[in-house]
């Protein structure tokens, strides 16, 4: 009895252990079952731009709530009278759907069915869900996991990325050894550097027996001065950073400072979140004491100030200025979240839960800052030359011991970068004058312009920057509140101060008013076409910017202050936020049209992503909070799958630069979100030890070499059984060139350089701007200090898939053309360092030809010159040698004033820096 009722009891179980599972398996996913066939099929009139029929599937309340008819489509429970459902198989054309495309396979309309007889319940997408820290999968046996028996997998494994790796193959497939030691190191040197191995390092690498060889070489990488010049060439990027403003005219800009301040934020290892939110409100962090820190603050707003600038005549300077707050809006997305946001500026996403209002939102966090699409790309800081700063420094301690040291670092601040100013484009009702290349309102001789609602408020200085100005003698009158009002001011139009700053008094006035400027200049006949001068911007001051007069020694440091303020300076373009009295407001554009702007909005976030940080202001300082809060989902994975990506060729999620619904699924999600939690909680968002563990991990270690079962069972490796064989970036293949040839100039940081280029590339029309190679061996400087001018870049960086940096890039798209193999063989570049390439062959290998190859080789690659190859090259020189002694003059072409021998080797070098191996890392 007690038996039988025991096989009752497990019959039992058994039983709803089948029931259970087959209701597992019969449950449908909506991410991935249900949204791919919604997204394909139904998306296109029911999304995010179009809702036919009242009726739309990207929100649950939409796809529930009543249509047009005043019912609902989708009845959760019930298949049989939701019209969802009905519609996919009416007989009657005009009304099946979908109207476009062809019709859902069975096989789809039968999970739609079952999707809504189970509760038609929506799931949140795998990226808008908070990152948590994942289970680590267990690998080999117990035993082996204890220690107490081997086990392949157990053995393999180096740490927890691997074991998530090994979780994820498909049976039969097993990870490849590890990589030789030379293959190993100059990868990981490539990865982590960019740039190749030393002979130095090999031979130390190849001398350390320890079992932490590797991992010391790792941190000897890691602390190279090199990594931030490597990891910064991907930022930028994302950053579009260029010398150059783009558009037609595309006049160079000062921003390598701004390049710079990322080299140093890699190689100081700043925290990702504190990276982010320099880069995003560095304004609004730094105090106006004109400290190092506070510079380093303003220099890292660059990032935003990146943008295309058109000074071209004719255009609406506020419908740009818009271009460029909309680009911050999607360089943000792009960026920091892995999302395609653009498309919000018309319509809501069409896959993603993202409201066309809250595009607007966003783009309220951008709209407040001074720049205004102007010629001199105000607001900017400011750098003096040498004698200036000195100048700068005595009027600081002057004032610091005679006034205040507040006072101190408010004039310091004004006088680096001229805050608060109101550029011309605020000025209208513009008479007998006009506005012209985005570089000022011009006005000729009794012509007049109004500032409305000025920000007076009882402000007793008025500053003004005038430029072309044309005669002596000429003036601009201010009046107040009408053209023919109140005289309370009288600005010099003078030429001694062409292009200068201009500061009068102002009669006490509180609130605001509209004042009116008029220009006049009697030496110039009525009539004439000639302007008197035009002006760019101006500005309110609540006293004497130089406070102090019964100070002793004032008028020297009164002029101090004047030669600083008409000081010329080089200068970086910077984020500053406007004032509250000029702060504007943001409304929703209609389509995405700056020409049909609706209701107004206020700062703020997707309702369907983290909610806004408590007590986190409404500005952009608030907003790199929201990003850097350990709920939002996206931060953190984007950048990891995207240092991933440039150390495996693919990230995690292949599609970087959209990690939505339409973007490809992560192949390792578990580890994905692994590293994610990792680098915020226990790394604190700082990159080298995330970086660090990848690479010591076996996964990253392995050979790319493999088994043709492995190439059939995973023929792109997305599952990550194998090293990865990746053609290096258009930056390291120059730099590797450099580097082995023996040309590199490692200097770190500086302006921009001009390595060689074809004549007659650049065709300035307006600048006269012109390419001129670099001296004193800066033409042989790292690639990322290319000067890029966004309307024709460096030729042989776009070759290799390097982009204009136009627009924010989250991913290169490798490309492989016989261009490139002719730019490696032809280019000027190429070609001298194939030169120097023989020359240190020669130098170094010693008097015989095998051993010069065979140290080129070594040089390359880390390793002995494989027999064939040494043969293939040797006939290669003995034909080039034979033809060089028996034709001086091609000789004489090809090197100039070396021998026969040389020549003969330069050719050969010319052959080896184009070998596969060398351009590519495996």
């Amino acid at each position: 009895m007690k038996t039988n009722t025991l096989l009752a009891a497990g019959g039992l179980v058994f039983l709803a252990v089948l029931y259970f599972s087959f209701i597992g398996r019969d449950e449908v996913d909506y991410n991935t079952e249900v949204k791919p066939i919604l997204n394909r099929k139904c998306m296109a009139c029911h999304g995010g731009v179009k809702k036919s029929g009242g009726f739309g599937l990207l929100f649950q309340e939409e796809a529930l709530g009543k249509t047009k008819s005043g019912k609902p489509a989708i009845l959760p429970g019930d298949a049989d009278h939701s019209e969802f459902i009905t519609r996919l198989t009416d007989p009657d054309p005009d009304r099946r759907m979908p109207k476009k495309g062809g019709p859902l396979t069975e096989a789809e309309i039968e999970t739609l069915t079952r999707w809504v007889e189970q509760g038609a319940n929506f799931d949140t997408h795998w990226a808008y869900r908070r990152v948590e820290l994942p289970d680590v999968p267990s690998i080999g046996t117990i035993w082996s996991r204890l220690g107490l028996t081997q086990n392949p997998e157990t053995d393999w494994a180096k740490n927890e990325i691997d074991q998530f790796a090994l979780d994820r193959r498909p049976e039969g497939l097993q990870p490849t050894v590890e990589a030789d030691r030379a293959t190993l190191l100059r990868r990981v040197s490539l990865d982590l550097t960019g740039l190749p191995p030393t002979s130095a390092m090999y031979e130390r690498f190849k001398a350390d027996k320890s079992d932490r060889a590797y991992e010391t070489v790792v941190d000897s990488l890691l602390k190279s001065s090199a990594f931030g010049e490597r990891w910064a060439s991907v930022w930028l990027d994302l950053a579009r950073y260029a010398d150059s403003r783009g558009y037609e005219k595309d006049d160079l800009r000062s921003m390598w400072r701004y390049r710079d301040w990322v080299i140093r934020a890699f190689n100081e290892d700043k925290p990702y979140d504190r990276f982010i939110t320099e880069q995003l409100a560095g304004d609004l962090l730094a105090k106006p004491d004109g400290s190092d820190a506070s510079e380093n603050l303003l220099i890292a707003t660059g990032f935003h100030r990146n943008t295309l600038n058109n000074d071209e005549g004719g255009t609406d300077d506020e419908e740009f200025r818009l271009a460029e707050v909309m680009d911050r809006v999607n360089t943000n997305w792009v960026a920091f979240s892995g999302t395609t946001f653009a498309c919000v500026q018309c319509h809501s996403h069409p896959y993603d839960p993202f409201r066309h209002d809250e595009y607007y939102k966003q783009m309220a966090f951008f709209n407040n800052t001074q720049d205004a699409d102007i010629y001199d790309d105000s607001p900017y800081l400011r750098f003096f030359t040498e004698t200036d700063q000195a100048k700068l420094g005595s009027l600081k301690r002057w004032l610091q011991t005679n006034v205040s040291p507040q006072k101190a670092e408010e004039t310091v601040q004004f006088l680096r970068t001229f805050n608060d100013r109101i550029p011309y484009t605020a000025l209208d009702k513009i008479e007998n004058g006009f506005v012209f290349n985005s570089i000022g309102v011009f006005s000729k001789n009794g012509g007049s312009a109004r500032l409305p609602n000025a920000p007076v408020l009882g402000r007793r200085k008025l500053i003004v920057r005038l430029d072309h100005v044309n005669k002596v003698g000429g003036t601009i009158g201010v009046y107040l509140d009408r053209k023919e009002g109140q005289p309370i001011a009288v600005i010099r139009a003078d030429t001694g101060r062409q292009g200068k700053i201009q500061m009068v008094d102002l009669p006490p006035i509180a609130g605001r008013h509209d004042l009116y400027f008029e220009f006049r200049n009697p030496t110039l006949k009525p009539g004439s076409s000639e302007s008197v001068c035009s002006i760019l911007w101006m500005m309110f001051r609540n006293d004497d910017p130089l406070p102090g007069t019964d100070k002793p020694d004032y008028a020297r440091h009164r002029k101090l202050y004047t030669d600083l303020l008409y000081a010329s300076t080089d200068n970086l373009p910077v984020m500053l936020e406007n004032a509250s009295v000029n702060r504007r407001v943001t409304k929703v554009f209609e389509r995405g049209s700056f020409m049909a702007q609706t209701r107004p909005v206020q700062p703020d976030v997707p309702k369907s992503l983290n909610p806004w940080p408590q007590n986190a202001p409404r500005n952009r300082l608030g907003l790199a909070q929201w990003l850097t809060d350990r709920d939002n989902p996206l931060t953190a994975r984007t950048a990891v799958n995207r240092f991933w990506e440039q150390l495996f060729g693919t990230g995690l999620v292949e599609t970087l630069e959209d990690m939505g619904s339409q973007g490809f699924a992560p192949t390792h999600p578990e580890l994905l979100d692994y590293l994610a939690h990792r680098l915020m909680v226990d790394y604190k968002w700082q990159i080298k030890p995330l970086l660090k563990e990848i690479v010591l991990s076996a996964t990253y270690r392995q050979d790319a070499r493999t088994s043709q079962q492995a190439l059939a069972l995973d023929p792109t490796n997305k599952f990550l059984m194998r090293g990865v064989r990746l053609r290096l970036s258009a930056e390291q293949i120059r730099d590797q060139s450099l580097a082995v040839s023996g040309l590199l100039n490692r200097t770190l940081y500086g302006k921009s350089v001009m390595p060689y280029q074809p004549a007659g590339l650049w065709q300035t029309v307006y600048s006269g701007h012109k390419w001129v190679v670099s001296k004193d061996s800066n033409a042989y400087r790292r690639a990322i200090y290319t000067l890029i001018r966004r309307s024709s870049p460096y030729p042989n960086m776009t070759t290799f898939d390097g982009t204009s940096r136009e627009v924010c890039l989250a991913r290169r798209i490798r490309t492989n053309t016989p261009l490139q193999a002719l730019a490696t063989l032809n280019d000027s570049s190429y070609v001298e360092m194939a030169h120097r390439f023989a020359a240190r062959m020669q130098r170094e290998g010693g008097p015989t030809l095998d051993a010069q190859l065979n140290r080129g080789y070594f040089l390359m690659m880390g390793r002995t010159l494989p027999p064939k190859k040494e043969a293939v090259l040797q006939t290669l020189y003995r034909d080039a040698l034979t033809r060089y002694r028996n034709e001086p003059v091609n000789r004489t072409n090809w090197v100039a004033n070396e021998s026969p021998e040389r020549a003969a080797l330069a050719i050969v070098a010319n052959i080896m820096l184009n070998m596969d191996e060398f351009i590519v890392k495996e």
